[in-house]
């Protein structure tokens, strides 16, 4: 996927650039990356391997594999800890509780394994945060 932008700021080899929201940014994986501005704007931290200037308009070009590590990472990681942890409730849980109904104990701790799930998910994203292949990047000063 590619984006056209303006650079507003330099830091190293990173820029800030300004991109006009899109219909798709809703449900957009690059949440960690993306910052809302307002006038319906978006501020992103790409790599400038095009060595572009503030002021300047730029091609940026997004890593398709990024989207999809963030989408399994974003849904598949929570369904399959409600998954694991209704199926453990059940079957595991039941036995070391007795006193307590089956069917509860496995919503109680499938929620509980799903709100677990975003603990790990922001342990993951933060080390994806760090990682310089994941970042979009300038390609192109266009003008």
């Amino acid at each position: 996927m590619e984006e056209t932008g303006v650079v507003k700021s330099l830091d190293g080899t990173k820029a800030f650039v300004s991109l006009k929201k899109q219909g798709g940014c809703e449900g957009c994986s690059a949440g960690s990356i993306c910052k809302s501005m307002s006038g319906g704007d978006a501020e992103i931290e790409a790599l400038n391997l095009a060595n572009a200037k503030a002021g300047d308009t730029v091609r940026i070009a997004f890593k398709p594999y990024t989207y999809m590590k963030g989408a399994l990472l974003v849904y598949g990681i929570p369904t399959l800890f409600l998954v694991i942890g209704a199926v453990l409730g059940k079957e595991y849980f039941s036995r070391l509780v007795p006193s307590i109904e089956p069917d509860t104990l496995s919503a109680l701790a499938g929620f509980g394994f799903f709100g677990l799930s975003f603990v790990i998910i922001k342990t993951i994203s933060n080390r994806f945060d760090k990682k310089r292949d994941l970042m979009p990047v300038i390609e192109e000063v266009i003008k």
